[in-house]
C-alpha cells in the first residue's frame, strides 16, 4: 500500500484535515493503520465519532501502535468505539509478523 487512494473531493474541511493527518502520522505503520481506516470511513463518521477519532490521533504513534498490536492495553480514555473500529478494521489482528 502506497498511501492515500481516496480523493478528498466532497469532504468538508474537518474531514479533509483528518484524512490528511491520518496519512501523515510520522511512522509508516501508523500511516497505514490509521490512514486505511480513515480513508474507508471518513465520509460516514458522525461529529461525535470525529471528536473521538481526533482524540485518538492525538496519541503518540509508539503508544498507539502498542495498543493496536496488543503489546499494551489502551488506556480507558482511548479505548473507545473508534479505537475498537480501527482494530477491527484490520481484522482484529494487526500484530507485526
Amino acid at each position: 500500500m502506497s498511501g492515500l487512494n481516496r480523493s478528498s473531493d466532497g469532504l468538508d474541511s474537518r474531514r479533509k484535515r483528518i484524512l490528511f493527518r491520518s496519512w501523515h502520522r510520522g511512522t509508516k505503520e501508523m500511516d497505514l493503520l490509521l490512514g486505511g481506516y480513515v480513508e474507508a470511513h471518513i465520509a460516514d463518521l458522525q461529529d461525535d465519532e470525529l471528536d473521538r477519532l481526533e482524540h485518538l490521533m492525538d496519541a503518540e504513534d509508539a503508544d498507539l501502535l502498542d495498543w493496536l498490536t496488543g503489546r499494551k492495553p489502551a488506556p480507558a480514555e482511548y479505548d473507545t468505539d473508534i479505537f475498537r473500529a480501527v482494530y477491527e478494521f484490520h481484522g482484529g489482528d494487526i500484530t507485526p509478523n
